[in-house]
C-alpha cells in the first residue's frame, strides 16, 4: 500500500547532507549529542534532550509531531545519573509520546500519545499501541504487542500477534514516509 503524500513548507525543514529532515520548529538540546545516521524525519515541536545523555537513531525513523526523546535516569544515593539512548533502524514514534527507554531495536512501531518509562526495552519487532503506558524498566520482546490497557500479547495462534513479517513492513512502512514526505510547491 502506498503511503500518502505529506506535504511541508520546505522553509520550515533543514534537509542534511545524509538526508535527515528537521523541523526548525524542532527542540534539539545538547546537539552535539544527537546522531541521526541518516533519512530521519523530525517533525514539528519534536523535542530530543541530547543535553542529558548521547541520542543515537539509526536509518529511516521518523519522529512525529510533539514527540519527546528523553534519555533515561536511574537515582543513586549521590544524585542522579543520565544513561544515553539508542534507537535502532526503522522506527516510528507517533505523535505527542513521550520516550525514555533504554534502548529500542529495529523495525519497532511506537503509537500516538505513548509514554513509555525510564530504562524500559523495546526488541526488534514489536509494537506499543496508541495510549499505551509502559511502567519504568518494561520490556516487551520481539514480536509482541503491548496494549493500552497494560497488557502485553503475542505469540504463536494469538489474534492480536504483531506480524511474522513485520521487519519487512516497517522497512517499507519508514522507507514509503520517509519518499513521500516531500515539499509543498508554493
Amino acid at each position: 500500500m502506498e503511503a500518502p503524500d505529506t506535504f511541508y513548507n520546505k522553509e520550515e525543514y533543514v534537509e542534511t547532507a545524509s538526508g535527515n529532515k528537521v523541523s526548525r520548529q524542532t527542540v534539539l538540546c545538547g546537539s552535539q549529542n544527537i546522531v541521526l545516521n541518516g533519512k530521519v524525519i523530525v517533525q514539528s515541536g519534536a523535542i530530543i534532550r541530547g543535553d542529558l545523555a548521547n541520542v543515537r537513531t539509526g536509518r529511516y525513523c521518523i519522529i512525529s509531531k510533539d514527540a519527546v526523546i528523553r534519555p533515561p535516569y536511574k537515582q543513586f544515593s549521590k544524585g542522579v545519573a543520565f544513561f544515553p539512548i539508542h534507537i535502532g533502524d526503522h522506527v516510528f514514534v507517533g505523535e505527542g509520546s513521550v520516550v525514555s527507554a533504554a534502548s529500542i531495536g529495529s523495525y519497532v512501531h511506537i503509537g500516538k500519545n505513548v509514554v513509555i518509562g525510564r530504562r524500559c526495552i523495546l526488541k526488534d519487532c514489536c509494537m506499543i499501541e496508541d495510549n499505551a503506558v509502559l511502567p519504568p524498566e518494561t520490556t516487551v520482546a520481539s514480536f509482541m504487542r503491548f496494549t493500552a490497557n497494560g497488557t502485553i500479547v503475542g505469540g504463536q495462534g494469538n489474534p492480536n500477534f504483531v506480524p511474522a513479517a513485520m521487519q519487512d513492513l516497517m522497512m517499507d512502512y519508514t522507507k514509503n514516509y520517509y519518499d513521500h514526505f516531500i515539499p509543498a510547491i508554493a
